[in-house]
């Protein structure tokens, strides 16, 4: 645990001065070869819960210091001692005596160490009464950013806190079929025989009660299933598009909504996105699926003079860069890493990828804009501000999205998401 324990303090530092949790762990992965298979899931499970309740932990750890601490990799194990605490089922006796070993690694200074072994066990004396001082703060309470928690709030009065409580729990693991290869009952009936229990969600979702390794899914290497959100799973049936059909799939990476539009439609399609190694794992994700595509294009689907045909398109899916804030509970680092003064940024860039993909959109076309944020500055605000510039767009409902204009909000079966059906008149 020692090492586990130092390792988590480690990636959480690195976190919260900037980086990636993804890739941070993929750096750890790297340098330490020697890991076993389950030392690297107690990491990342440290780290991503850490991350997942820093609002409540950063807080709790300040009520506990007398003075705030200079040693920051200290502050780091802290805070991973104090999630083992509060939320995982190792005892007590080992998770400080670890913690206090992991201290000598790191620094070495006694006083050191015996101010994690007192921080700790005042913890655990003082639980009940902590716990609730910390949640007298509302970044204590909800673990999200108080300009995060204030926006939500003017936006969503009425159910905020429930889209802040979705951000912190775990996410379900939710499967789609390949229609293309087997039904989705027959695939549900290879599930149950498994030992699997399933629930069907819309369309081709379904939900696990308890997530697998993917090795573990039956035809999974044969392309009869992915991973992918019930969320977004709504993207490609959205789109509306139909045998025949000249479709692109814009921002495109890792390729699951191409590889649902190809399992929905036998149309043309081409899968644009601006990343090279992410346009690799489209054609990764296809070939597993056996799916046949028109044309895979690494290119910025905000200048189309570097990469279009002339050709214009019957259907385009824009699932635009965006602040992501719909799947923290997937990434928790992007409560921590995000800005408020972000949301313009995104928002211009969403802005002029909208203006560029309706230009070689065909009349009688549809666009679907689609983010993974609930933020309205990125989603119904933009929209909005996208009618009115063009005049020759038209929102058309959404029968199959139970939401508030277009608004998906996360909870316990999909992560948040926002769409937008655009017909060009």
């Amino acid at each position: 645990m020692i090492k586990t324990q130092c390792l988590a303090a480690a990636t959480v530092g690195k976190v919260l001065a900037g980086a990636s949790l993804t890739e941070v762990l993929q750096e750890v992965w790297r340098t330490h070869v020697d890991l076993s298979g389950q030392q690297r899931g107690a990491i990342q499970d440290l780290s991503y819960g850490v991350l997942r309740f820093y609002g409540q932990l950063d807080r709790l750890l300040g009520l506990l210091l007398n003075k705030p601490l200079r040693d920051r990799n200290i502050r780091y194990l802290l805070l991973v001692g104090l999630y083992q605490l509060g939320y995982s089922k190792a005892s007590v006796h080992a998770i400080v005596d670890h913690a206090v070993s992991a201290t000598q690694v790191m620094n070495g200074n006694k006083g050191v160490q015996g101010l994690v072994n007192a921080v700790l066990r005042n913890f655990v004396r003082q639980r009940a009464c902590l716990l609730e001082r910390a949640a007298e703060n509302e970044v204590g309470r909800y673990s999200h950013p108080q300009w995060w928690i204030d926006k939500l709030h003017v936006h969503y009065p009425e159910s905020y806190q429930a889209i802040l409580e979705a951000g912190n729990q775990h996410p379900p693991m939710t499967l789609r079929v390949n229609r293309r290869k087997i039904s989705v009952a027959e695939y549900e009936k290879r599930l149950n025989q498994n030992g699997m229990d399933t629930r069907r969600l819309w369309n081709d979702a379904l939900e696990l009660a308890q997530p697998v390794a993917i090795d573990k899914l039956p035809g999974f290497t044969q392309g009869l299933v992915s991973v992918q959100d019930a969320g977004a799973q709504l993207a490609a049936p959205l789109l509306d598009a139909h045998d025949g059909m000249r479709v692109l799939d814009a921002c495109a990476a890792p390729g699951g909504k191409s590889a649902h539009l190809l399992e929905l439609a036998k149309v043309e399609l081409t899968a644009l996105d601006n990343d090279s190694v992410r346009v690799a794992r489209i054609t990764e994700n296809l070939s597993r699926l056996e799916l046949d595509i028109h044309r895979i294009i690494c290119g910025d689907a905000a200048h189309p003079a570097e990469w279009w045909d002339g050709r214009k398109f019957d259907r385009i899916l824009a699932d635009v860069p965006c602040s992501a804030s719909g799947v923290v509970r997937r990434h928790p680092d992007i409560k921590w890493l995000r800005r408020e003064s972000d949301l313009s940024r995104f928002g211009e860039k969403q802005r002029k990828i909208l203006d560029a993909l309706w230009q070689i959109l065909t009349r009688d076309g549809k666009l679907l804009y689609a983010t993974c944020s609930v933020f309205a500055e990125e989603n119904k605000l933009q929209v909005e501000k996208f009618l009115r510039h063009h005049s020759d767009a038209r929102l058309l409902p959404l029968s199959q999205v139970e939401a508030i204009d277009g608004q998906l909000l996360p909870n316990s079966h999909h992560d948040g998401f926002f769409y937008a059906l655009l017909h060009k008149a």
